[in-house]
């Protein structure tokens, strides 16, 4: 069950971190922004299945689909990371 707990609140780290790293200009909207997406809903699904939560389960599952497709679509696209 901690497993879970630090796998919920690490992914929520991620997923602000990620946000606020883009609203503050330091990486761009593309395969840094949509790895670290995808890394946090895993968390949080996570997180969600163990304590049965399925509406934020099944947000988490569809958040990790569009970001698992923008990592894969990102790194036909791009030459490597954004950070600036």
């Amino acid at each position: 069950m901690i497993l879970a707990e630090v796998a919920g609140w690490g992914g929520a780290a991620v997923l602000l971190l990620a946000y606020l790293l883009l609203s503050m200009g330091r990486i761009a909207a593309g395969r840094a922004f949509q790895a670290m997406n995808l890394l946090g809903s895993v968390g949080l699904a996570v997180n969600a299945l163990v304590h049965g939560a399925w509406p934020s389960a099944t947000l988490n599952g569809i958040w990790l689909v569009i970001a698992l497709n923008g990592v894969l679509v990102g790194a036909r696209r791009e030459p490597g990371p954004q950070l600036r």
